[in-house]
């Protein structure tokens, strides 16, 4: 029986190819499904043997701690380099989209805490 072995949703395209090749590397028997049109299904990759389970697992995890450890790396050259994405940053890149954003959860925020301030009445 196939069992879940990595979720797809919302992983970039690039790692999630990563492990695609990853997998194929090491003739580990996977088939994937999508999520579908309305996102109702589950975008995933399955393991066909449950035998290689143990060996697909380590094989993630290990490219897992990997990806984190050369993300952080990358991060601390950006900040080091003084281009680490910031609040300040984007504000001064895209201040329209950042104040549009802002009111946007304002917004919500207010509808949100209209109903309990009422009661207050």
């Amino acid at each position: 029986m196939a069992k879940l072995l990595f979720h797809l949703g919302n992983v970039p395209d690039e790692e999630a190819e990563e492990v695609r090749r990853l997998l194929d590397e090491h003739a580990i028997a996977t088939y994937e499904t999508r999520a579908g049109f309305w996102g109702l299904g589950v975008a995933a990759i399955w393991l066909r043997d449950e035998n290689q389970r143990e060996q697909a697992r380590s094989l993630i995890d290990t490219y897992q701690q990997t990806l984190g450890e050369r993300m952080r790396d990358e991060q601390a050259r950006l900040a080091a380099q003084g281009e680490a994405p910031t609040l300040w940053r984007r504000l001064k890149r895209r201040p329209l989209r950042t104040l549009l954003l802002a009111l946007l959860a304002a917004a919500v925020l207010a509808v949100s805490l209209l109903p309990f301030l009422w009661l207050l009445d």
